[in-house]
C-alpha cells in the first residue's frame, strides 16, 4: 500500500472530506448538466482509449487486488467477480464506445401537447444530478457507472469494495484523463479515496442534500443496508434468484443449451440461473438428460423427490434452497404442474430478477411473458442476457428490481428524469 493510501485512509476528518467531495460533484453536475452532447462523447471517446492503452496498470492492478483477496480465502466465484483480464479490460472499453454511440438523453422532449387555452407544455428529460453508485468486487462498474453517469449528465460519487481498491483507482484515472482532455470538471466522476467503511455510511445519509440518488450492486447484505439507512431515494437491486422453466413443450436440445449456458457461464453474475423448473407433463423426457448434463458439468443439485430420484448424486432440497441465490455451480430443481405452477413457484420464491421459460407453444409463452412479475422475462433465450451491454445500452449500473422510475438495466435513459416546460403567450388562470 503506497504511503499516499494510507495517509487517506487515516483521515481523521472523513465527514469533511466526504462533504468536500459532494459540494464538487455537485458543482460539477452542475457544468454536466448543460454540457453539449459533442464534448462528453470527446471526453468518452478520450476515456475509452485510455482504458485501452493503459491495460498493462490496470492488470497489473488487479492483479496486487486478486492477490491480496485470494489470501484472505475468498471464493471462486468472488474471484470471477474480482478479476479482470484482457477480454475484460477490451469488453469494458468497447462498452465506453457503445454509450458514446446512444443518442443523448439529455434535453429530449418525450411529449408535447397544447391546451385549450393555447398553452404548449413539454415533457422534457433532465439528468438526475449527483448518483452515488456503492458497489462490491466487480471494478469494471466503476468504468459502467462513470460512462453512463457522463453521457447522461449526471455527477457521480462512486465508493467500490475495499477489495477492488486499487484496481478502481487505474479505471479512475482513465475515466479522469478523459474529463480532463474534454475540458469537463474532473469531480464529474469522483472516487472516494478512502477505504474506511464509515465512507458507506456517510453517502447513504445523503452529504446534506450533496447526493440525489443511491444505486447499490453487491450482495443481499449491502442491498438491505443500503435500503435501511439510505436517506435519499433508491434504485433497488435485490439478488437475483432467477429461474429457468423448461415446458412439456420444450425442444429438448435447446433447453439444454439455454439451462447450461444460463447456470455455468458465469455463476458470479447476477443474471445465472438458480433454480431449474421442469414441467410434470414433460419430466419423462426432459428431467433425466438436463440433471444428469448439469452435474457432468460439475454443477451441484439439489432437488425434490422426484429430481432426487433421477441420480444419486442429487442432493435433496431444502426450503432455504427455493430462495436461494448461490452465485456458485449449484442449482435447485424441481418438477412443477406445468406453467401455471412455475409461476406460482416464482411468484412464492423469487425475487424478481430475471426469469425464462424453454417452449415451442406460443400461449405457454405468452402466459409466462404476461404473468411472471419480473424486470427481465425471456422466451427460449438464457437468463445471462439480464446485462445492459445486451441490451444494447453499453452498459449498466445494475439491474433495478423495484418498480419505481427504473426497472431492468439502468442504462442512460434511466439515469434522467423530467421536467415541464410551459410556453405560454400571457395567459393568466381565472
Amino acid at each position: 500500500m503506497s504511503a499516499s493510501l494510507k495517509a487517506i485512509d487515516g483521515n481523521a476528518d472523513l465527514p469533511a472530506l466526504m462533504n468536500e467531495l459532494a459540494s464538487r460533484a455537485r458543482a460539477a453536475a452542475r457544468v454536466l448538466s448543460l454540457a453539449p452532447s459533442e464534448q462528453k462523447n470527446r471526453a468518452l471517446d478520450a476515456m475509452e482509449h485510455a482504458v485501452r492503452n493503459h491495460a498493462q496498470a490496470i492488470l497489473a492492478a488487479n492483479a496486487e487486488d486478486v492477490a491480496e483477496a485470494r489470501a484472505s480465502g475468498i471464493t471462486a466465484a468472488f474471484l470471477d467477480r474480482l478479476t479482470l483480464t484482457p477480454a475484460r479490460i477490451n469488453a469494458m472499453a468497447d462498452g465506453i464506445a457503445v454509450v458514446r454511440a446512444i443518442p443523448d438523453p439529455v434535453g429530449v422532449i418525450t411529449e408535447s401537447w397544447q391546451r385549450p387555452n393555447g398553452m404548449t407544455i413539454e415533457r422534457v428529460r433532465v439528468p438526475l444530478g449527483v448518483v452515488g453508485v456503492i458497489f462490491e468486487s466487480r471494478p469494471n462498474v466503476a468504468a459502467d457507472a462513470g460512462v453512463l453517469c457522463l453521457k447522461s449528465g449526471n455527477a457521480v460519487i462512486l465508493r467500490g469494495g475495499s477489495d477492488s481498491f486499487r484496481s478502481c483507482r487505474a479505471i479512475h484515472d482513465c475515466l479522469v484523463a478523459g474529463l480532463r482532455e474534454a475540458g469537463l470538471p474532473e469531480a464529474a466522476i469522483t472516487l472516494v479515496p478512502t477505504r474506511d467503511r464509515a465512507a458507506v455510511g456517510l453517502l447513504l445519509s445523503g452529504l446534506n442534500g450533496g447526493v440525489d440518488v443511491i444505486v447499490p450492486r453487491g450482495g443481499k447484505s449491502l442491498v438491505a443496508r443500503v435500503e435501511q439507512e439510505a436517506r435519499v431515494p433508491v434504485f433497488a437491486h435485490l439478488e437475483g434468484v432467477n429461474h429457468v422453466y423448461v415446458d412439456h413443450a420444450a425442444n429438448l436440445d435447446m433447453a439444454k443449451d439455454i439451462v447450461l449456458n444460463a447456470k455455468m457461464r458465469r455463476t458470479g453474475v447476477c443474471g445465472a440461473a438458480e433454480t431449474l423448473l421442469v414441467d410434470r407433463a414433460g419430466a419423462s423426457g426432459n428431467l433425466k438428460p438436463l440433471i444428469e448434463m448439469l452435474l457432468e458439468a460439475g454443477c451441484e443439485v439439489r432437488g425434490d423427490d422426484a429430481v432426487q430420484r433421477i441420480d444419486a448424486r442429487v442432493k435433496p432440497a431444502s426450503e432455504q434452497d427455493w430462495g436461494a441465490e448461490y452465485l456458485d455451480a449449484i442449482i435447485a430443481a424441481k418438477v412443477v404442474d406445468g406453467v401455471g405452477g412455475a409461476i406460482a413457484h416464482i411468484q412464492a420464491h423469487g425475487s424478481h430478477h430475471t426469469d425464462a421459460i424453454v417452449t415451442e407453444d406460443d400461449k405457454a409463452a405468452e402466459k409466462f411473458l404476461n404473468e411472471v412479475d419480473s424486470a427481465i422475462v425471456l422466451h427460449n433465450a438464457s437468463t445471462q442476457f439480464a446485462d445492459g451491454g445486451e441490451f444494447g445500452f453499453g452498459a449498466e449500473i445494475g439491474i433495478a428490481t423495484g418498480k419505481f422510475h427504473a426497472r431492468g438495466p439502468v442504462g442512460v435513459e434511466q439515469l434522467t428524469t423530467f421536467k415541464y416546460r410551459i410556453h405560454g403567450s400571457g395567459q393568466t388562470r381565472p
